[in-house]
């Protein structure tokens, strides 16, 4: 049994409150999700987010094929992190952490994904043809689009214009 793991940052430009408020609201998973997915809330994404939160939605990830998906919210730490599990859907393990960190200027986002295939060997050996290169192209797929919503994240301050000192009085 291998335990897979997916560990991706980014920094952007927002507060911690911008960022807590659109990734704790279900259902901007939606925007940050390629089109080509499908992907579509059944049910569960009605109230902002709190532990035991059921989040039921269709994704379709490979070769058109639709699968229903049943993730948990299992804990939370406002404008810290929070945790989803899979509890029915393509995974045999799924285990989902998102961090929200200030630093200056913006908010570090992390995301730590522990993940088993299912199907023993036999899915492991899809991993490195299938499964993972998926998976990256939808965490940057994610990393795009959160830039296009919110800007770039830049490390480095515009310097204040200075005006040349008057040296005639």
């Amino acid at each position: 049994m291998k335990i897979f793991t997916l560990h991706t940052v980014q920094k952007l430009p927002i507060s911690v409150d911008e960022a807590w408020d659109f990734f704790s609201d279900p259902k901007n998973l939606k925007t940050i999700t390629p089109d080509y997915m499908s992907f579509d809330i059944l049910a569960g994404a009605d109230r902002p987010m709190y532990p035991g939160q059921l989040i039921q939605y269709n994704v379709t990830p490979i070769a058109g094929i639709t699968t229903k998906w049943v993730t948990e919210i299992t804990h939370v730490k406002e404008k810290e992190y929070f945790v989803d599990e899979q509890r029915f859907g393509p995974y045999a393990l799924w285990h989902h952490k998102h961090f929200i960190t200030p630093i200056p200027g913006g908010v570090k986002m992390e995301d730590i994904v522990d993940y088993k295939l299912p199907f023993g060997k036999l899915g492991e050996l899809f991993h490195p043809i299938l499964v993972a290169p998926k998976l990256k192209e939808i965490f940057k797929y994610r990393k795009l689009k959160l830039e296009a919503l919110f800007g770039i994240y830049s490390s480095v301050k515009p310097m204040e214009a200075s005006l040349p000192k008057n040296t005639f009085n």
